[in-house]
């Protein structure tokens, strides 16, 4: 199965059935040519279903953070979700929560997730990108529209993005930081929403 037939939905299904991260999930389908059941035990070997433990549990304790920017011009609420209250306290959950609201003000997501992104707008993109490679050869076409809408997506999509403090996070995404606090917390970690404000902007 190529890159481009492994849909978003898939991709949920597998992190629902699992509880491994969006990109773990997409790899893992990517390397069992689509099998599911093959893509699970391939997460199996490499240890990050242990998270379906806690992908089940309700995620119904948490915060919301917020974060004001640029001299009161960009603000930013975010929610992020946690299992308990306890973990909720903790200054690891809390720096968490707090760095998730600045990078939103810095890099102006438009989702959270991949399945979040409306069928409509990503086809509309697609026929863009498709326009755009008109002139390429035609069996490069395919692979060079895909290529485009991964980077549209890694632009639009919260999960997606690399944080912006690559000094602090070298150039790792929303979805492994969320992963590696949900690792050290034990609990289901689930950034909810958020909302950004601009100063003049509808």
């Amino acid at each position: 199965m190529s890159t481009q037939t492994i849909s978003a939905a898939d991709v949920k299904a597998l992190r629902d059935r699992t509880g491994a991260g969006m990109m773990d999930c997409k790899s893992a389908l990517q390397e069992a040519g689509g099998d599911v059941e093959k893509a699970i035990e391939i997460l199996r070997v490499k240890g990050q279903a242990q998270a379906a433990k806690r992908g089940g549990r309700a995620a119904s304790e948490g915060a919301v953070e917020s974060y004001i920017h640029a001299g009161g011009k960009i603000g930013v609420l975010v929610e992020v979700d946690c299992e308990t209250d306890f973990v909720a306290r903790t200054d690891d959950f809390k720096a968490f929560v707090r760095d998730v609201a600045l990078h939103i003000a810095a890099a102006a997501p438009l989702f959270v997730s991949e399945v979040d992104v409306p069928a409509d707008l990503r086809e509309a993109e697609a026929r863009i990108f498709e326009e755009q490679a008109a002139d390429k050869p035609e069996q490069a076409r395919p692979k060079i529209v895909e290529g485009r809408l991964r980077k549209w997506l890694q632009e639009i999509v919260l999960l997606e993005q690399e944080h912006v403090n690559k000094d602090k996070y070298g150039g790792k995404t929303i979805e492994e930081l969320r992963a590696e606090a949900a690792a050290k917390t034990g609990e289901n970690i689930v950034i909810r929403r958020f909302t950004r404000y601009v100063v003049g902007e509808e």
